[in-house]
């Protein structure tokens, strides 16, 4: 008789299962991803058949519902306290959804959820607090440092999710905080906490939780050096909301960006900074990014991003220099390096720019992370502008998308960026002559539209 399996491989990114270890994962593609852990044991192949057919009355039937029959009420969002964070979540927390929030170590994703927790204890809700990295003094010393705690907020130092679940169900609380999602198990899964498959039903556990109980529950979650959730890439799919946190732990700035939700739009962000008291939220992130600007640089230029709903004012910086090297060095900080090797490609077949030879570093100011093409204009006008030694306008905003063939294409709510431009004082604008049609450009404001890349930089360099 076949000895029954014990263990089975999974992929540390997927969460794919396999009987035996393969290099590259079949779902996801991944290469050196499968881990061994072991399953939990199933009953027999032939006392499975025996009950087979007892196993219909033992499973109650249930009944579909039409959509008719489903009564929708609408139910006002909890505030978390924190305008950015409600902006990231769609107008603030959603009574039974499951939202997890990642980020690297010491990034503020605990001191984050505490200072919501204190909020929406002091607003009279009932929170529940539960942690599997730190003991309940650690937990007082850090509240100690947010300011007091009012209201209902509740502290349980636990990891056993079955001991977790039968809390929450006594204590009836309206948010629960998980911190963190690697620190849990099930007794019923044999294999060590963080795991692949622990991670799995831990998530599954707590998702019908939130859901039949009509509790919202933030899970934290670990990330790894690639920036993604540690554990299968499943969880993601599992929740309804993905917030991850970025920006240097050593820098003051935290950047909150959403990468899905279920209850409102995706990619928008919230913008904090870390102080002693805790993340304070930065409510005009463009005055923000565009701090501490040169008076008179080159490769220095002003582009607008779009988040979500958002329009924020950036700076791009270019620096183009004589190599030392025998193949010219290139670098890109908060922007793709792939797409900075096209712009600069761009340059020197249609605008017979000689950059092979020179190495390219290309920044995004203030640590932000943008990949958006309505920034390709902004990359090139800076590239240009080192390459020249010239420096450009402060007055001056560049937005445009740009073509293999040197064209600039159509950019999305324009008259939006231009507004937030003017606001913070910028007073010129160049932008594709597509998006001129129809255009009501804000008061103040010279707009000044271009077909090609070499228009634009004739306009810019004559």
């Amino acid at each position: 008789m076949a000895k029954a399996r014990t263990t089975a491989f999974f992929c540390s990114e997927c969460g794919y299962e396999s009987s035996k270890w393969m290099g590259q994962c079949p779902a996801c593609k991944a290469w050196n991803t499968m881990v061994e852990e072991p399953i939990a044991k199933s009953s027999p192949s032939g006392a499975a058949s025996s009950l087979g057919a007892g196993r219909r009355s033992l499973a109650p039937a249930v009944k579909p519902a039409l959509l008719s029959e489903i009564d929708l009420q609408e139910q006002d969002r909890i505030s978390t306290g924190f305008k950015e964070l409600d902006r990231v979540l769609g107008d603030g927390i959603v009574n039974g959804s499951l939202v997890l929030v990642g980020g690297d170590p010491g990034i503020g994703k605990s001191t984050l959820l505490l200072q919501v927790c204190r909020h929406l204890a002091g607003a009279e809700h009932r929170v529940l607090y539960i942690s599997g990295e730190e003991s309940l003094k650690q937990i007082k010393m850090r509240a100690n440092r947010i300011g007091q705690v009012q209201g209902d907020l509740r502290f349980l130092c636990e990891t056993n999710l079955d001991r977790i679940d039968r809390t929450i169900e006594a204590e009836k609380p309206e948010i629960v905080v998980i911190d963190s999602i690697q620190t849990m198990y099930r007794e019923e899964v044999s294999s060590a906490p963080g795991s692949v498959s622990q991670v799995r039903e831990s998530t599954s556990m707590l998702m019908q939780t939130a859901k039949t109980q009509g509790i919202a529950i933030f899970v934290v979650g670990h990330v790894t050096k690639e920036g993604v959730v540690a554990g299968p890439r499943v969880l993601e799919h599992m929740v309804d909301t993905v917030l991850y946190f970025e920006g240097d732990r050593n820098a003051s700035y935290r950047i909150l960006r959403s990468v899905k939700n279920r209850f409102g739009s995706t990619n928008e962000i919230g913008v904090f900074e870390m102080a002693e008291q805790g993340l304070v939220e930065v409510e005009n992130p463009s005055e923000f990014m565009l701090n501490g600007r040169p008076e008179e640089a080159s490769g220095a230029v002003v582009a607008c991003s779009l988040e979500g709903t958002r329009p924020i004012l950036l700076e791009v910086q270019a620096l183009v220099a004589e190599t030392s090297f025998g193949m010219p060095r290139r670098t890109a900080a908060g922007t793709d390096y792939n797409r900075v090797n096209l712009l600069m490609a761009v340059l020197e077949k249609r605008c017979r720019y000689d950059l092979g030879r020179l190495d390219a570093y290309v920044n995004i100011a203030g640590g932000m992370k943008m990949n958006e093409p309505a920034l390709d204009l902004a990359i090139a006008a800076s590239i240009v502008s080192s390459f020249r030694n010239k420096a450009i306008g402060r007055e001056s905003v560049f937005l445009g998308e740009l073509g293999l063939t040197g064209e600039l294409r159509h950019i999305s709510q324009a008259e939006k960026r231009l507004t937030e431009a003017r606001h913070m004082g910028l007073r010129r604008a160049v932008l594709p002559y597509s998006n001129m049609k129809g255009l009501r450009a804000p008061e103040g404001m010279e707009l000044q539209g271009v077909k090609t890349l070499s228009d634009a930089l004739g306009v810019l360099f004559e």
